[in-house]
């Protein structure tokens, strides 16, 4: 039996930095502001030619279409006053395998979630000594999320670039993400600095998330300690 609540213990440690990236990652999957914030930052306006109204409405397609059970992306914008179709065939491809993902999250997002929650009434329906065992294990957990944070923020720091291009190699099993930035929209949209911003705004979400739940197991234990002085 102690074996067993040792596995689930260590389960639940895992589960923590698993649960604080995915949702992070809901960041992108939702966030339109945060498309206009970062296609007004690298001016993409002047690389795509759209409007502001154009890239509003080209982030808020983006987010409507990976949160929506449409198989492709077919976002119609306005150009110079005509209408026009904004991503072509591999474009489209590339969004689906994109969308994939978010939906990959989602899901274990969830089933972390479920795991985390199960194992969190267990251990409060449980005496004071489980009790602490859970608020230890989620300040370990938080400690195990800063340290991933630490090694990932420096290899973007120094290396970006290399990180993201293997990226791309993990996690698509084709060459649809190398588009042309002289005529594919989606990469003149999304520059390599639009996904460094938005990676450090994903990681700074995982290290927030981090600092709570650390925060809040550490307040435990540290009330419990003083409870101790006082008695």
């Amino acid at each position: 039996m102690k074996i067993i609540e040792l596995i689930f213990r260590w389960i639940f440690i895992l589960c923590i930095p698993i649960l604080l990236a995915t949702t992070s990652l809901r960041i992108p999957a939702n966030c339109p502001y945060m498309y206009e914030y970062l296609f007004n930052k690298y001016q993409v306006g002047n690389t795509t030619g759209l409007d502001t109204p154009a890239l509003k409405a080209t982030a808020r397609g983006l987010v409507d279409y990976f949160n929506s059970s449409e198989e492709y992306i077919h976002l119609v914008v306005q150009k110079n006053g005509q209408s026009f179709t904004l991503f072509n065939e591999r474009e489209m491809l590339h969004l689906k395998d994109v969308k994939y993902l978010f939906w990959l999250d989602l899901w274990v997002l969830s089933g972390t979630a479920i795991f985390i929650l199960i194992y969190v009434v267990w251990s409060m329906v449980r005496d004071n000594t489980y009790r602490q065992l859970l608020a230890r294990s989620a300040l370990t957990g938080a400690g195990l999320t800063f340290g991933l944070m630490i090694v990932l923020g420096i290899g973007m720091l120094f290396n970006f670039d290399a990180l993201l291009w293997r990226f791309h190699l993990i996690s698509f099993s084709n060459d649809l993400w190398l588009l042309d930035p002289n005529k594919d929209y989606l990469i003149m949209l999304i520059p390599n600095g639009f996904m460094y911003d938005a990676s450090f705004t994903v990681a700074g979400a995982v290290v927030i998330g981090a600092l709570i739940t650390g925060s809040i197991g550490g307040g435990y234990l540290l009330s419990i300690r003083n409870q101790k002085k006082s008695s």
